[in-house]
């Protein structure tokens, strides 16, 4: 393949990686990543991209050294999935579209934009225009990341796996079983605590199953979680917001949950439910816990039965202003109860996907329990 052509691959592969993601792209794919597009494509045009393929066409995009030579049937299919092409199959595209059409139509389109670089102008008076539209084009940009803040709440009212993902949420580490009980509760989704957890152990590799991710806008953010009738009683049980560098759960990562606690390295002290943030460096990193605040003991339920009403709504929050995260949780019986800050804490981290989870740990005695979430809310917000 041709350099002009090579360029046109390249804007076509971004476009293609900003659709899927929402971000653009500016690091290469992981391999988890790397098949979220693979089933993006297969699910939207019928069509397949090998995911070691797509994470090969990453780092030649970002590096230009590495050599590559994508198939013209891989271009067709990711110009289709830029194009929105009608849905077909590798069968139906063999018998009437074996000419790849849709890559020779994205091509025709921009070729000229690829070629227009390298032809060299005898007058070099357009210099000091062209610097002034890339001031103003720069000044316009900012403007827009200040003014134009994207704002999206998902209230769990449609569960089917095609709306999530049309929604720009993503699937890791299936449960078959649990996952078909994603509609237990009606206008709500559904989680279960299942074996699993980040937190780094070298026997045992971090894997959190049914994990619900999407990309972050970048820049800052307020997230938040509302769950209802939660109420963890064994041993590592919890649910919340995970924020990750990237989909492996080996990245640094941030996490802040509704929890259950009984350990208290030899001290004797009741049992509690607590909301818990934990900050890990990645690469297996010691981590760290930063929020360990008691929203009840299990003795005081036991006194006074009516204190569990407390766990009737929940909601934690976040709110990113550069390295600075302002974590808050409220708690009671009505959905109006006011936010508690717990914590303002600078964290060496630039999460690009968060996510909703639930899980026990890597306790086998524990029962699973059902987590109710009901509402997510993110916005991208200026950052000051």
């Amino acid at each position: 393949m041709e350099e002009p052509e090579l360029a046109v691959f390249s804007l076509l592969y971004r476009e293609a990686h900003s659709r899927c993601f929402g971000v653009s792209l500016a690091q290469p794919l992981t391999e988890t990543e790397g098949k979220l597009f693979q089933q993006q494509l297969l699910d939207c045009t019928g069509l397949t991209v090998g995911w070691r393929t797509l994470k090969n066409y990453s780092i030649f995009v970002l590096n230009k050294k590495e050599k590559e030579n994508p198939s013209v049937a891989s271009l067709d299919t990711l110009a289709r999935y830029v194009l929105k092409a009608p849905y077909t199959n590798e069968i139906d595209r063999k018998s009437t579209e074996a000419h790849h059409p849709y890559w020779f139509l994205y091509r025709e389109r921009h070729l000229a934009k690829a070629i227009a670089p390298v032809i060299k102008p005898r007058n070099f008076g357009w210099i000091r225009p062209v610097l002034a539209a890339l001031v103003l084009l720069l000044a316009g940009y900012t403007w827009y990341q200040r003014n134009n803040l994207v704002a999206f709440t998902e209230k769990f009212e449609d569960l089917s796996e095609n709306a999530l993902l049309k929604r720009n949420w993503h699937l890791l580490n299936k449960d078959e079983n649990y996952w078909a009980r994603r509609s237990d509760f009606p206008n709500a989704l559904t989680l279960f605590t299942l074996p699993g957890d980040n937190w780094p152990d070298s026997a045992a590799k971090p894997l959190i199953k049914n994990l619900l991710i999407r990309p972050l806008p970048p820049g800052c953010f307020v997230a938040e979680l509302q769950m209802e009738d939660f109420i963890p009683g064994g041993e590592w049980q919890q649910a919340g917001l995970l924020l990750l560098n990237d989909t492996t759960l080996n990245s640094p990562s941030m996490r802040i949950s509704l929890a259950f606690n009984d350990f208290f390295g030899g001290f004797t002290k009741p049992a509690e439910i607590l909301v818990q943030a934990i900050s890990t460096p990645g690469n297996e990193g010691k981590p760290e816990e930063f929020i360990h605040s008691t929203v009840l003991t299990l003795d005081s339920t036991t006194r006074t039965p009516g204190v569990l009403n407390n766990l009737k709504k929940t909601a934690i929050r976040i709110e990113k202003q550069g390295n600075h995260y302002r974590l808050l949780y409220a708690g009671g019986a009505g959905s109006n109860t006011a936010f508690k800050e717990l914590a303002v804490k600078e964290l060496g981290i630039e999460p690009r996907y968060i996510a909703i989870f639930a899980l026990k740990g890597r306790v086998d005695k524990t029962p699973v329990a059902a987590v109710r979430v009901k509402k997510f809310m993110l916005e991208s917000v200026a950052c000051e």
